[in-house]
């Protein structure tokens, strides 16, 4: 496994290998972020093409309160997962190799799918991701790109940037890897203390209850996502939302169609997003 640090150096690199299995990551990386790798190595196949993931933690997607300065970098370990899960190259690019002057050109998400759940609460957020894997997909060149369920909204935003924009790129989600007590793991997971971590599996029981009542036969959704709200509120959370919309737009639930429970909300100073599909 090479690890690259300069654009010109992975064209070079890349140059032999017209099938690309790519995974985007901002590295602290986790079985999750392995399990989209193995999945990448799969498709592409295991004596052809190569796999590319990147190592970068993207600054036009953090807001000034967030934890971008704090945000924890561990290249070495990380490199030495990838490794293992069968990576071929990992660029790891400094900001000022991907972004020598301030990135005045940006990819702008429409204001339905972007400004809604995450958009809403992290404006600019879904902006700042689009351009930097926009800016990656053109520097690694990908035949195929592997993104986790887990950033369910991300996931929708990417694949209709990559159609939209006429990408010769096919996406693919991966699903939602857990702890074997059912926490979606996430890098900010660190972040959680060992009682907090045990908390955190209110966040997905909260999901499971509101699918619940729907499957129940209830329909009122403003009161059944203010209830889950105020539930997270009365353990000591603080929500962004909890709700549950339809699969392929992220529009408010309706009968006969696949649904998605998505809920975002902070645990002390980390805050946690999960979801659950419903079909």
């Amino acid at each position: 496994m090479r690890v690259i640090h300069t654009i010109a150096e992975l064209r070079d690199a890349l140059a032999i290998h017209r099938q690309r299995g790519f995974v985007p990551t901002m590295g602290n990386l986790h079985d999750g972020h392995l399990a989209l790798v193995k999945q990448a190595r799969e498709l592409v196949g295991p004596a052809a093409g190569a796999v590319v993931a990147s190592i970068f933690v993207n600054r036009l997607q953090f807001a000034p309160h967030e934890d971008f300065d704090t945000y924890p970098r561990t290249l070495q370990r990380d490199c030495e997962l990838l490794e293992g899960a069968g990576c071929d190259i990992v660029f790891a690019p400094s900001e000022k190799e991907l972004y020598p002057e301030p990135q005045g050109y940006k990819v702008l998400p429409p204001a339905e799918l972007a400004d809604i759940l995450e958009g809403h609460f992290r404006p600019g957020f879904f902006t700042g991701v689009c351009t930097v894997v926009h800016k990656l997909f053109n520097i690694v060149q990908p035949t195929l790109a592997v993104f986790g369920k887990k950033d369910y909204q991300q996931l929708m935003v990417l694949r209709r940037m990559t159609a939209q924009m006429a990408l010769p790129i096919v996406i693919h989600g991966g699903e939602t890897r857990r702890s074997e007590k059912g926490l979606a793991l996430s890098s900010r997971n660190g972040y959680l203390s060992e009682a907090e971590k045990t908390e955190a599996l209110r966040l997905s029981g909260t999901l499971k209850a509101l699918i619940a009542r729907w499957q129940a036969g209830e329909r009122d959704l403003v009161a059944m996502e203010a209830d889950a709200m105020q539930a997270l509120r009365d353990a000591g959370w603080a929500p962004d939302y909890v709700t549950l919309r339809r699969q392929h737009d992220l529009g408010p639930a309706v009968d006969g169609q696949p649904l998605v429970a998505l809920g975002a909300a902070r645990l002390g100073t980390t805050r946690l997003i999960d979801n659950l599909e419903v079909s």
